[in-house]
């Protein structure tokens, strides 16, 4: 934390009082001289905030060689060089730098997008200033980087809070902090020296305003304690973020890199082995084993994840104005399945609503509510103050024409000690009589009202159950006193006569009830984590139609009281967790992943940055709190739930592509190094010369490219969209067998067909035909495949069905072709093509019938 003008965190120790602050402080209520300004502002530089340090582009570059995939690839490419495979080598180190070019140009683009974001809201503070020592202080604007410890300055409705501040004096002092604390409503601050607040640490003092905070209602007068990197709001942004943990993406990356590791450095020793034992030959067959690891390997993985990411991200940016920092994240939002979330200014909007206006006995009473909105109208007119504030301005949008109704002739504005406000009536039809009418928390009416304390505990108990529902309440009296033309004091608030309750409810987000809707048809269940109290959030979900179980509701103090294995068990059922502290959040979040879920946290203030940086993505409103934006992974064009739907989808686009690319090439990868490992055994000559093997996986490599342009069958958009390593391998070993089984069949073709006289014919014959009998094998594959249920029926050929065609265009034209030649391949005799078409035939059958078999 940093230090004031004396040297104390913040310029201030908890409990003392405002002439030891101004001591500490060497300073006085007359304000610095412009001398002394300057010299402070020499000694504890201006007053902005620590500079976010952009990672540079070549430094993203090489950060992107720690993503598995390119890692291996980059070490075969290496091996590939180091046996003299020159085409293999440069073939695959191309895809690594390509790769890391376009991950580093996307996340590059978002970070500039995020520091395009960074702005000031205010760029001057009212501060009292004297030009010399014995002069009087003058009353300016400075320019907010100038403002030093020890400046007293002055707050209004609407002024952001410039620095950490101590008060010296307030006047119906209210400030919004949800940037730091969470809390959705204006917070009140009084200047008292006994006034101690409760909950939230330092922040609940009612003696301190902070940086990152803004004046509601009231004005105040202040003094600077701590500027620029010394407040509270710069040590919550600048503490130590703690390694993450990895995310949904890098465990589905992680779990599917090892299983290919495994196999990759397990078949070259097995080829060589097999052949020296079996063929008698030696190393000369170590560039084929390398381009048998290399033709199980997805080459293409790394370019194709990152422009399917990169493709979504910039969609999304043009359209929604969502901003992907790092492009993981997009698969990650799209394999999401639990949303957590506060719910002011999410499921509600920051701002309340009447519900209803009950009347002494608990029955329906429109007189209630006249009074109260004839109390908040004249409270603000004889007060003289700049705004109603929330509550005022929900009675009066309820009752404006009998706020009106009524001639006042003086008022006594709420202040935060006794939770009131008073305004004085001229009594309808009455000459001489006055009418008070009292409006505020209700124990604090209660108390001044002329009931037996049988009555009076019926009346709490009757607010006490509105509040249980989730509702806020106000109290309403009145009193009759004979008109007099010395003021009204908080003194005359006694003996009053209990008119009823006006309940008010959050007013609910208008997009809300549908987006909520809608992620969860998607597979997505939302849980609520508030500060607020449980029957709010309950309220709040059952108006939206959120489901919440019997038992679906834990406060903080119960979460306290679990550990973390009983919390993980408790999570899946509960749907509100209330009274939560940013640390509660990060463990609920903590409990939720290690059951297996994949956590999406939509936070705004610096209070959610553990959670932010707990969930597999954080997601934060562009208007947050700078440290919140600068902590997340996705950067909202607003708090709204129809902009987190829409990334949902980009995200489950992207993620259904890289796992159909996965399904086929590792299927059909799996099958091809399956038969080569067998035909090597079986036949006295390489089945495919090394420079055939790079060639068929170019073409299959470079159609493959055309998945990041698909457009995924509806159903891959319902539901989240998981890479699970052990599916991902159960689905390879089924279709992979079967590619297997169609090349051995393709041999016994070759080898039964009549073919050429001599063995060098009989070797070529069998290269070509193998050679196109994959390549169109491969092109079934990727058609066939495709997508999810239903393939791409009802629907125009895309992409892929074009890149699918032209591989089989590919695979029969390249044999015969002038390239033939320099690849050892020779045009096959017509004669091959009739025992060709009947292995492809059955082979297209099992694949169709395979999927449906899986499919349901």
């Amino acid at each position: 934390m940093g230090r004031g003008a004396d040297g104390s965190r913040s310029g201030e120790r908890p409990g003392r009082g405002v002439l030891e602050v101004l001591r500490a402080l060497e300073t006085g209520p007359r304000g610095l001289t412009e001398a002394e300004a300057g010299r402070r502002l020499a000694r504890f530089g201006d007053n902005v905030l620590p500079a976010r340090r952009e990672v540079s582009w070549a430094r993203l570059c090489v950060r992107s060689l720690r993503d598995p995939f390119t890692a291996v690839l980059a070490c075969l490419g290496l091996v590939s060089a180091a046996v003299s495979a020159w085409g293999t080598a440069s073939v695959i180190l191309l895809l690594v730098a390509v790769s890391c070019v376009l991950r580093a140009t996307g996340e590059h683009r978002a970070d500039r997008s995020t520091a395009r974001l960074r702005e000031l809201v205010a760029t001057t503070a009212t501060v009292l200033r004297r030009p010399r020592e014995d002069a009087e202080p003058v009353s300016r604007e400075v320019p907010l980087d100038e403002l030093v410890p020890g400046d007293v300055v002055r707050l209004g409705p609407g002024d952001l809070v410039p620095a950490d501040v101590r008060l010296l004096r307030a006047s119906g002092l209210t400030v919004h902090q949800s940037a730091l604390t969470g809390e959705s409503a204006a917070v009140a601050k009084d200047a008292g020296d006994l006034s101690d607040g409760t909950g939230n640490g330092v922040f609940g003092k009612p003696r301190y305003c902070f940086l990152g905070s803004s004046v509601a209602t009231g004005s105040a007068t202040a003094v600077v304690t701590a500027t620029g990197a010394r407040t509270r709001f710069a040590a919550a942004q600048g503490g130590p973020a703690g390694r993450r943990e990895a995310s949904a993406f890098d465990r589905s990356v992680h779990g599917i890199s090892w299983i290919l590791i495994r196999f990759m450095l397990l078949t070259p020793p097995l080829v060589l082995m097999a052949n020296a034992a079996l063929r008698g030959r030696g190393l000369e067959t170590l560039p084929f084993a390398v381009a048998v690891a290399v033709g199980l390997t997805p080459e293409m993985l790394p370019v194709l994840v990152t422009v399917c990411l990169a493709r979504g991200a910039s969609l999304l940016a043009r359209t929604r104005g969502v901003i992907v920092k790092r492009l993981p994240a997009l698969h990650d939002i799209g394999a999401m399945d639990v949303l957590c979330l506060d719910k002011t200014g999410t499921l509600t909007r920051d701002r309340p609503v009447v519900d209803r206006s009950l009347g002494a006995d608990g029955r329906d009473d429109p007189e209630v509510l006249r009074w109260a909105a004839a109390n908040a109208w004249w409270t603000l007119q004889l007060a003289d103050l700049p705004r109603p504030d929330a509550l005022d301005e929900a009675l009066l949008d309820a009752d404006t024409d009998g706020a009106t109704a009524y001639d006042a002739v003086a008022a006594v504005p709420f202040d935060p000690v006794r939770r009131l406000a008073t305004a004085v009536l001229r009594t309808p039809g009455r000459l001489g009589t006055h009418t008070l009418v009292v409006k505020g928390d209700v124990h604090c009416v209660l108390d001044r009202c002329a009931l037996d304390e049988a009555e009076r505990e019926r009346c709490r108990a009757l607010a006490a159950r509105a509040a249980d529902e989730g509702l806020r309440v106000l109290a309403v009296a009145t009193a009759e006193r004979p008109a007099r033309a010395r003021g009204y004091t908080a003194a005359d608030e006694h003996g009053l006569v209990f008119r009823g309750l006006v309940t008010l409810r959050d007013a609910l987000a208008p997009t809300a009830a549908d987006a909520l809707r809608d992620l969860m048809d998607g597979g997505v269940t939302v849980k609520v984590l508030t500060g607020d109290h449980p029957g709010t959030a309950l309220r709040a979900c059952r108006d939206l139609g959120v489901p919440v179980p019997a038992d679906g509701v834990l406060t903080a103090g119960r979460v306290d009281a679990l550990t973390d294995a009983e919390l993980s068990g408790l999570v899946r059922r509960t749907t509100v967790f209330a009274r939560c502290t940013p640390e509660h959040k990060a463990r609920i979040i903590q409990a939720l992943r290690a059951g297996g879920h994949t956590v999406g946290f939509l936070g705004d203030g610096v209070n959610d940055l553990p959670a932010l940086r707990a969930a597999d993505v954080g997601l934060a409103p562009r208007d947050a709190a700078d440290v919140a934006r600068e902590g997340a992974d996705v950067v909202l064009a607003g708090k709204d739930l129809t902009a987190i739907a829409h990334a949902i989808a980009a995200g489950r686009h992207a993620g259904g592509n890289i796992a159909t690319y996965l399904r086929v090439t590792l299927s059909s990868n799996l099958g091809n190094v399956v038969a080569m490992l067998f035909a090597g055994l079986l036949l006295p000559f390489l089945p495919m010369l090394p420079a055939q093997v790079l060639a068929q996986n170019l073409c299959f490599d470079a159609a493959q490219l055309a998945f990041a342009h698909d457009r995924p069958h509806p159903s891959v958009l319902r539901r989240p969209a998981v890479l699970r390593p052990r599916a991902l391998l159960r689905f390879l070993t089924g279709f992979g067998l079967l590619n297997a089984v169609a090349d051995l069949a393709t041999f016994g073709v070759l080898a039964l067909v009549p073919n050429g006289s001599g063995s060098g014919d009989d070797e070529t014959l069998f290269h070509s035909g193998w050679f196109t009998e994959n390549l169109l094998t491969q092109a079934l594959v990727m058609f066939l495949l495709r997508g999810d249920r239903g393939g791409g029926r009802g629907r125009r050929p895309g992409p892929v069905s074009w890149a699918a065609l032209a591989l089989a265009v590919i695979g029969l034209a390249v044999p015969p072709s002038p390239l033939g030649p320099v690849l050892g391949l020779t045009a096959l005799p017509p004669v091959y093509y009739l025992p060709l078409t009947a292995v492809l035939v059955p082979y297209a059958v099992g694949l169709a019938v395979l999927r449906r078999h899986r499919d349901t």
